[in-house]
């Protein structure tokens, strides 16, 4: 009867944390800014190391990056039935985005500056991005786990009589990612895991659109619209020698299909019978990753971390709009790598401090980036802590300083495409004077 008890307690705490980490992620998260638009801060010990080695590390923490990760325990929490892995990151982004002549070239009059505050300041939306998972270890090598993230969310928000107007005025995208998994060490070497990742997502994307008269008023585009689509994950860890983890994991891309709204309003002249508000659906893909990293302790204090990342972000094409546009959204995203290298030191039994560092593409292209993500190629500084407070209980800290390239903001807007009506902006700007502080606390707790 003990035993019994005491499995319905584990089993009603294991449900908890999983409420828990829901909850959190659907009351506390604010927009905020990544590589991309993809948030990687998903474990505050793995941001301490600039996520290096991630994937071949244990535990419910490295669960996002491979679902294989629990198949065999954690060192040092083996007798623990159930673990969990929670934290809280702040992102702050600085920045502007400038004007270098852009102009707009309307029917029968010559092109003309564009107009409008030249320099946008901070744009990307600063926030907290919360982070959870749980595992529950069901036999010696057998575990299922539950990870909660936001992996592809941003905001961007500017000045609607900004420079920047007719490429974007406010884009928002935000994502929920629940990821069931399962794991199972089929030998003292080897762990497998598969996940289901069911993702929904919600944007909102406004831009101005030009009338007709020089100096005339802007009209407005609004498009709005969320759905649930499924991806799936699978990974593995090998142990080749004592002191050594590898790592390999599978991300599928998503392909989502947000039904919503679509609104064009103040438009005037001959343009005015293009206004209109209907339904539609908004249809892209998030990008598939492939992630290969080891570790290795070199000493009984020291282990080195290294991981490599390829983001299938050519997935990330175009965002078709269904009827009444009938239309798309050109991106032309580009692959891209990430390679991040890392050490983790035990100072004593309660205290291990880390750092790492990582080489981040991005996935924009100069010829084609426009003002809804002023994304550019960046390298991350990161240190963090991990201090025991009992036999299952940790606290993790972590701080990273990102270093983004100034990069060009050129793609062009053709409006009316094909009619007598047709205007094209020709874009001129450029990032600068950006960097990001990514603060993280959290911590592990198991039963």
């Amino acid at each position: 009867m003990r035993n019994s008890s005491r499995s319905a307690t584990r089993r009603i705490q294991a449900l908890s944390l999983f409420g828990t980490a829901g909850a959190c992620l659907l009351t506390a998260w604010q927009p905020a800014e990544a590589a991309g638009f993809y948030l990687q801060e998903q474990s505050v010990r793995g941001w301490g190391r600039a996520n290096s080695g991630e994937v071949a590390d244990q535990g419910p923490a490295s669960l996002w990056w491979n679902p294989a990760a629990t198949g065999w325990a954690e060192e040092g929490r083996e007798n623990l039935k159930i673990d969990a892995a929670f934290g809280a990151t702040a992102i702050l982004p600085n920045g502007q985005v400038v004007d270098q002549g852009t102009l707009i070239d309307r029917p029968v009059v010559a092109p003309a500056p564009v107009g409008g505050a030249a320099v946008m300041h901070d744009p990307i939306v600063k926030g907290v991005l919360p982070s959870g998972s749980v595992a529950v270890r069901l036999a010696d090598r057998l575990s299922i786990g539950l990870t909660v993230a936001s992996p592809y969310s941003f905001t961007t928000d500017y000045d609607p009589s900004g420079w920047q107007r007719y490429s974007a005025i406010r884009t928002r995208l935000f994502s929920v990612d629940v990821q069931p998994s399962i794991a199972y060490a089929a030998t003292d070497w080897l762990s497998l895991g598969a996940a289901l990742n069911v993702e929904y997502a919600d944007a909102w994307l406004s831009n101005a659109l030009p009338n007709l008269a020089p100096g005339s008023p802007d009209g407005r585009l609004r498009l709005t619209g969320d759905g649930v689509d499924l991806g799936w994950s699978a990974g593995a860890q090998l142990r080749p020698a004592k002191r050594v983890t590898l790592g390999l994991s599978y991300k599928s891309a998503i392909e989502h299909s947000l039904k919503g709204n679509v609104s064009i309003s103040g438009l005037a002249g001959p343009l005015a019978a293009r206004n209109f508000a209907a339904e539609t659906t908004a249809t892209f893909s998030t990008p598939w990753q492939l992630i290969v990293g080891g570790r290795a302790a070199v000493t009984d204090r020291v282990t080195l971390n290294a991981q490599m990342v390829r983001f299938g972000w050519s997935e990330f094409d175009r965002i078709d709009l269904a009827a009444p546009l009938s239309s798309f959204i050109a991106e032309g995203y580009r692959n891209t790598w990430s390679h991040a290298f890392g050490i983790d030191g035990k100072v004593s039994d309660a205290l291990t401090v880390r750092a790492g560092i990582q080489f981040d593409q991005t996935p924009t292209r100069d010829a084609s980036r426009d003002a809804r993500v002023p994304d550019g190629n960046r390298i991350n500084y990161n240190a963090g802590l991990s201090y025991r407070l009992g036999r299952s209980a940790v606290l993790d800290a972590a701080i990273g300083f990102t270093d983004p390239e100034a990069a060009p903001i050129a793609r062009d807007e053709t409006f009316y495409a094909g009619t007598p009506a047709q205007t094209d902006v020709l874009t001129a700007g450029r990032t600068g004077d950006a960097h990001v502080v990514v603060l993280s606390l959290g911590g592990r707790i198991g039963f």
